[in-house]
């Protein structure tokens, strides 16, 4: 049908114009020239930068991986019950640790808790205070708008290629493309919590003569802080999913079990592994939730 019409209309409007592709191999061709040189020159600077977040992650890891297995799913517990106070949720954290250990990936799971604990901590550092910028200046959040969402629209494997090219194969890479695939959760919530606080509450706190810091410490974070436990959520989930990606690049762990059973089409490892990453997002789910909620129920009680 498209070639019937084509005979009948201008050959232009049949054929897209395009780019010459000399050119368009040219430009190809400068960035990438460019990129390269300035690994080259500088590659040695960022490996020193990130030098600390490899000591941090192999100690953590190694910490998970080596205190017996009784002592973490304790710990594990205590930590889901103080947060989200409720039993049924501790308990289930108990028994699914316990089915991950039957099933012989307690290791690799410890390895991909750790992953997901640093992760984490590093979106939260870098997330919440772009976040507050982006509160208090219309500016800043109509820059970093456009560039949260190419970050969140981006396919997840396009972060590995910069990633790779700088810093090669290995953990620390992998810990980087997570990081930059699961903050902007974190950046965007944080944003909306301190935009959502009571106007009253602010103009009561400039009557009592709060400073702008002030102002920020004591009344905003504190009523954003549901809305951040809610970055904090989603950041964590994303951070699980990623890490099956970043696999391919060394990160090991249960994402590269599952890379391999995809690989050599293995459906009960894939399952497993699969079973084991729902396990902890849902822990950290359920967790998370049930803390965020216990936040804004203490938040509508002292400010009701």
């Amino acid at each position: 049908m498209a070639s019937v019409l084509c005979n009948y209309v201008p050959e232009l409007l049949c054929k897209f114009p395009q780019i010459d592709q000399t050119v368009m191999r040219e430009a190809r061709k400068l960035i990438d020239d460019n990129f390269k040189a300035f690994v080259r020159a500088y590659g040695y600077i960022l490996d020193a930068a990130v030098q600390p977040l490899q000591w941090f992650l192999n100690w953590l890891q190694a910490l998970f991986v080596a205190t017996p297995w009784f002592i973490i799913i304790l710990v594990m517990t205590l930590i889901v019950y103080v947060a989200s106070r409720n039993t049924k949720i501790a308990v289930g954290t108990a028994l699914s640790m316990l089915a991950i250990g039957f099933v012989g990936l307690w290791e690799d799971t410890m390895v991909t808790l750790a992953m997901v604990t640093v992760c984490t901590l590093i979106s939260i550092v870098v997330g919440i205070p772009i976040g507050i910028l982006m509160a208090r200046s219309e500016r800043v959040q109509s820059v970093i708008n456009p560039i949260l969402d190419v970050m969140q629209t981006m396919p997840s494997f396009v972060y590995l290629i910069p990633v790779v090219m700088i810093f090669g194969i290995g953990k620390v890479p992998g810990l980087i493309a997570v990081v930059m695939y699961a903050v902007p959760p974190m950046i965007r919530l944080t944003n909306l919590g301190i935009r959502l606080v009571d106007r009253e509450v602010l103009e009561a706190a400039d009557a009592f003569g709060s400073s702008p810091s002030q102002k920020l410490f004591n009344v905003q974070i504190p009523l954003a802080l549901p809305t951040v436990m809610a970055g904090i959520n989603q950041t964590i989930m994303m951070s699980l999913a990623m890490v099956v990606v970043a696999s391919m690049i060394g990160v090991g762990g249960l994402g590269k079990n599952v890379l391999q059973a995809i690989s050599n089409q293995f459906l009960t490892i894939g399952f497993l592994n699969g079973f084991a990453l729902v396990v902890i997002a849902i822990i950290f789910d359920r967790t998370s939730q049930a803390y965020g909620k216990r936040l804004q129920r203490h938040t509508e009680v002292v400010h009701g």
